[in-house]
């Protein structure tokens, strides 16, 4: 249909042929028509497309290979990845180059990385035009001058329609997310999460930017008036995307960072926001995105008659989402860079309520959090959890996306906390007085005033105690915060079942950071909490 922005070369170097059409770079506009026209999507009141993304409404995680091969044999974290033979790949592909003839496809060249000299270029060949729009604009758009000579280094390829074997592929179900470094190609099939695309080039600069001594992060960031920025790592639920929206601040993006010798770069050039509940009061922002022309929403509920939306509504998934340009934030960087970190923000919400709101890491503290990546999730938000608060340990806050070994990742963030003088801070939005159903979630008002004197350097000369089990620093008064809340301990009406649970905790932490102690210094390995008898 559209040769008019074609890169360097076609599909053919590719491997596809006797294709109907291809769909070079559409325009948005000319995206919306095509996934309209094709009934991908639906327009929603205000401008929004909303599609459905059928029984897949988040990640495959089990569907997802590395290629085992001479060259990832030593550099995959195999404990976490699960391998696929050259031979499976290769049948794969075939197979899917198989299914590909006969139809019109979408192709989008576009950059991964913001900053110049560590971007990447990728070329994603998609069955839908809804995909294409979604990575146009999570991506980062090239110009149409860049696009004349467009030579991509790795290629994505996604067949919704495509019905993987296992027996033949070497996969666990007819679902398929297949990564080979070696060939710069990732494979997707049977899957209309468009997520996958998304987080597949993640994966690919996980694998890249370490061996250049480039740190790759699951992390939000954003920089103040006065030129410092911050990071902000945590996993789902914790608060990254809201911490990080700060009207005073720039937003630097909202999920995947590189940092460089250069200092902080967005990996991508828009926001995926989940989109339940989501109301114009409590994050006004990300909410006015939902009713702009661009914006793609995923499984959100709309009335057909009138095009009204129902953010409310988990009729189709609890993960509804929204993906936009990052420009649509309004305090959003036109660049996508920001100096060194002078803050590094860890983000847990723990539903046991033994951690203070805030506390001040060293170097190798921050490593051993980091490593341990730890949050809690807790009855009713997830089927088949029982009474007591579940315990989640996602090293580098994003197990699921990182190729190499946690302790490449831990000793490159250390190295550049020490070398940039970074402070670090483990911010728990979880639960005080009390665990779950005892006690209350963390004030956003304390957590906020305590994020704003960390951020404006306030914090670092105000009086601090040790914590006798996680033995990091707790201010013991700050303007603005009930002293009584720094300390946890103080908070809990029942002292006994305070130590009770910071005691189980502690052992978490120990037996979960087990399989990283032969990777570690002995420096991360004293950072450890250990059993402390608390005063009364």
């Amino acid at each position: 249909m559209s040769d008019n922005n074609k890169g360097a070369f076609g599909l053919e170097r590719h491997g596809f042929s006797n294709l109907k059409a291809v769909n070079w770079n559409l325009a948005v506009p000319r995206l919306y028509e095509e996934a309209i026209r094709r009934g991908e999507g639906k327009l929603a009141k205000d401008g929004p497309i909303v599609v459905l993304t059928g029984q897949h409404t988040g990640r495959s995680a089990s569907d997802k290979f590395t290629v085992r091969d001479a060259n990832t044999e030593s550099q995959i974290w195999w404990d976490n990845n699960k391998p696929m033979s050259p031979a499976h790949f290769d049948a794969l592909y075939a197979d899917m180059m198989a299914h590909a003839q006969g139809r019109e496809l979408f192709a989008k060249d576009l950059f991964g990385g913001a900053d110049l000299t560590h971007r990447i270029s990728v070329r994603i060949v998609t069955e839908y035009a809804w995909h294409s729009l979604f990575v146009h604009q999570l991506l980062i758009r090239p110009t149409a001058e860049q696009l004349k000579s467009f030579d991509p280094e790795f290629t994505i390829i996604d067949l919704p329609s495509f019905v993987a074997d296992p027996a033949r592929h070497g996969c666990a179900t007819q679902t398929v997310i297949a990564v080979n470094f070696t060939k710069k190609m990732i494979l997707i099939g049977g899957t209309s999460y468009a997520g996958e695309m998304k987080k597949s080039v993640f994966t690919i600069m996980n694998y890249l930017l370490p061996a250049k001594r480039v740190m790759s992060m699951h992390c939000s960031a954003n920089v103040g008036s006065d030129g410092r920025s911050a990071i902000f790592f945590g996993l789902s639920g914790t608060g990254k995307t809201t911490l990080s929206a700060d009207a005073s601040r720039t937003l630097v993006g909202d999920d995947e960072h590189g940092w460089s010798d250069h200092g902080v770069f967005n990996i991508e050039g828009g926001c995926y926001a989940k989109v339940i509940k989501l109301s114009r009061e409590s994050e006004p922002e990300i909410f006015s995105t939902t009713e702009r022309f661009g914006t793609v929403l995923e499984n959100v509920v709309m009335d057909d008659a009138t095009g009204a939306l129902d953010l409310d509504s988990a009729k189709y998934a609890e993960n509804t989402r929204a993906a936009y340009p990052i420009d649509f934030i309004p305090n959003a960087s036109d660049t996508g860079r920001a100096g060194h970190p002078s803050n590094v923000i860890m983000l847990t919400a723990d539903a046991f309520g033994v951690l203070p709101p805030i506390a001040r890491l060293t170097p190798s503290q921050a490593m051993y959090h980091f490593l341990s990546g730890f949050t809690a999730k807790v009855a009713g938000t997830e089927k088949g959890l029982g009474k007591e608060p579940q315990p989640t340990f996602s090293t580098c806050f994003g197990a699921p996306f990182m190729p190499r070994h946690p302790s490449e990742y831990g000793n490159l963030l250390r190295d550049l906390i020490a070398q940039h003088g970074a402070d670090c801070w483990l911010v728990n939005t979880g639960w005080t007085g009390g665990a779950f159903g005892t006690g209350s979630r963390m004030p956003i008002k304390a957590t906020r005033a305590l994020l704003n004197a960390a951020l404006d350097g306030s914090l670092a000369n105000v009086e601090m105690r040790i914590d006798p089990h996680f033995k990091f620093r707790v201010p013991v008064s700050v303007p603005g915060v009930d002293t009584k809340i720094l300390n946890p301990r103080d908070t809990w009406a029942d002292k006994s079942a305070y130590d009770a649970q910071a005691a189980k905790l502690v052992g978490m932490f120990r037996d979960n950071f087990k399989k990283f102690e032969a990777y570690v210094g002995p420096d991360v390995l004293q950072a450890a909490p250990g059993l402390a008898q608390a005063a009364e």
